[in-house]
């Protein structure tokens, strides 16, 4: 065998688990199409993003104290499907689809995933693990972009995506599955500079 096709992606052996328990724990690991792939943990701003936007939420969709209640969300939770492992920076069920917690990992397709993008993840996020999630039964995406302050969203028909609304720091978020609360988007980034008042008047 030549090393061309040593190298080639049909000559490799897919991703195992066991591939996946060794990397090391610092860094997020997944096995799409059976490819390892990891990438580091998020800088601040990708962090806050996300922990934003589970606390508002949560607070309407599974506290049900500012809305209608009904559902579980979870930061980062392993997912397989079949021999995909995928790991969404955040993930909800409604509460009576929940999944057995009883393995470190998930089985049950979420009612909703949302990709928080940086540069190591977004070509996945929009690529392999968009295309693994509507396979699996995923009704709702969102991706949330902290670079450009933007959020896409898209609803699951037919086993393919379609795009919904795109909001940025001027339009007040309210989009399927939650489309029962609005919220503004910079709310969202709470690392930013708070504006300058003082100057402003």
């Amino acid at each position: 065998m030549s090393t061309a096709e040593q190298l080639s992606p049909a000559a490799r052996k897919p991703a195992t688990y066991a591939d996946l328990e060794a990397v090391h724990p610092h860094l997020v690991a997944e096995i799409l199409d059976g490819e390892l792939v990891t990438h580091p943990r998020p800088v601040p701003k990708h962090s806050a993003a996300a922990s934003s936007l589970e606390i508002e939420l949560g607070d309407a969709f599974q506290r049900g104290r500012s809305g209608p209640g009904g559902w579980v969300f979870l930061t980062e939770p392993e997912l397989h499907f079949g021999t995909d492992v995928v790991v969404p920076d955040l993930a909800a069920w409604r509460r009576e689809r929940l999944p057995s917690f009883d393995k470190a990992y998930i089985e049950t397709a979420p009612d909703w995933v949302c990709g928080v993008l940086s540069p190591p993840t977004e070509r996945h996020d929009k690529g392999a693990k968009r295309r693994i999630y509507a396979a699996a039964g995923v009704k709702h995406m969102w991706l949330l972009d902290p670079r450009a302050e933007l959020l896409e969203t898209f609803s699951l028909a037919d086993g393919h995506w379609l795009v919904g609304p795109t909001f940025d720091n001027d339009t007040p978020v309210s989009a399927e599955p939650f489309g029962a609360i609005t919220f503004p988007l910079t709310i969202l980034w709470p690392l930013n500079p708070a504006p300058d008042t003082q100057n402003a008047q």
